[in-house]
C-alpha cells in the first residue's frame, strides 16, 4: 500500500465501525459456531409416559450452520443449525422409530467491551422456533406421531440441547474476541520493516551527490581561501 489519497481517508469513527465488521465477519460468526457442529446427539433410553414403561432414545448429529447478516443498528447475525436425529420410542412390545430433520435458529450479536474486546452474544432458541419435519418408519408409526406428538417433543428437546451446548466454556470461549491481544501476536508481521540502509548511508551518499554536482565552486572557494 502507497501513501494514500486524501479521498481515502476516513474518520476514527468511521474507521472504528469498518474494523468492527470486519472482525465480526459472517465467516468468524460461522467459525465460532460451527465449534458446535458436528457434535453428537446421543442419550437415553429414559423412561417416559405412565410408569416409565416406554424408554426413549434419541441420536444423531448437529451439521455445519449458515448464516446471513441482519439488517439491525448492531452487527447481527442470523445463524441456523440443522439437526439431523433418530428418535426412537420402545413400547416393550415393539419399537417406532422416527427420522427427523430440524432447523434450529439463532440471532448472534456483536458487543463492544472496554479493553478492545468484542462479546457475540447468543439468542438461545425457543422451542416454537425450531423447524422440524418427521417422517416416521411404518402405519403404525405415522399414528403413534399424530398421538404423542412427536414434533413437540424434538422442538422442546433440540432448543433446550442447543441452548444448553452455548454456554458450555468452549463456546463461551470462542464468543470473546480478544482484539488488543490478536494486534500484539500480529505486530510482528505487520509492523514495519527495519530499512537495509542505515539513514547516514543515504546521507552519505546524498551529501557525495551535492559535492560532485558542485565540485567546481567547492574548489574555487577552497582556491580562493
Amino acid at each position: 500500500m502507497g501513501v494514500p489519497g486524501p479521498e481515502e481517508f476516513v474518520s476514527y469513527q468511521q474507521w472504528g465501525l469498518d474494523f468492527f465488521a470486519e472482525a465480526v465477519s459472517q465467516d468468524r460468526i460461522l467459525g465460532a459456531v460451527n465449534n458446535i457442529a458436528g457434535q453428537p446427539i446421543d442419550f437415553g433410553p429414559i423412561g417416559v409416559g405412565p410408569g416409565k414403561i416406554a424408554k426413549v432414545k434419541a441420536y444423531g448429529a448437529i451439521g455445519a450452520a449458515s448464516a446471513h447478516r441482519l439488517d439491525t443498528p448492531q452487527i447481527s447475525y442470523r445463524v441456523e443449525l440443522p439437526v439431523s436425529l433418530t428418535f426412537e420410542v420402545n413400547l416393550q412390545v415393539e419399537t417406532h422409530t422416527f427420522h427427523a430433520e430440524l432447523l434450529v435458529p439463532l440471532t448472534l450479536t456483536a458487543q463492544a467491551v472496554e479493553g478492545v474486546k468484542i462479546f457475540i452474544t447468543i439468542d438461545p432458541p425457543r422451542s416454537s422456533d425450531v423447524e422440524v419435519k418427521v417422517q416416521a418408519e411404518g402405519i403404525r408409526a405415522t399414528i403413534m406421531q399424530r398421538v404423542v406428538n412427536i414434533e413437540a417433543e424434538l422442538r422442546r428437546f433440540v432448543a433446550k440441547y442447543v441452548a444448553r451446548e452455548t454456554t458450555k466454556p468452549h463456546i463461551e470461549e470462542a464468543r470473546v474476541i480478544d482484539v488488543s491481544a490478536a494486534i500484539d501476536k500480529a505486530w510482528g508481521s505487520i509492523a514495519p520493516k527495519p530499512a537495509e540502509s542505515k539513514v547516514t548511508d543515504d546521507f552519505a551518499e546524498a551529501l557525495e551527490a551535492e559535492i560532485r554536482e558542485n565540485e567546481d565552486t567547492f574548489i574555487s572557494e577552497l582556491g580562493e581561501g
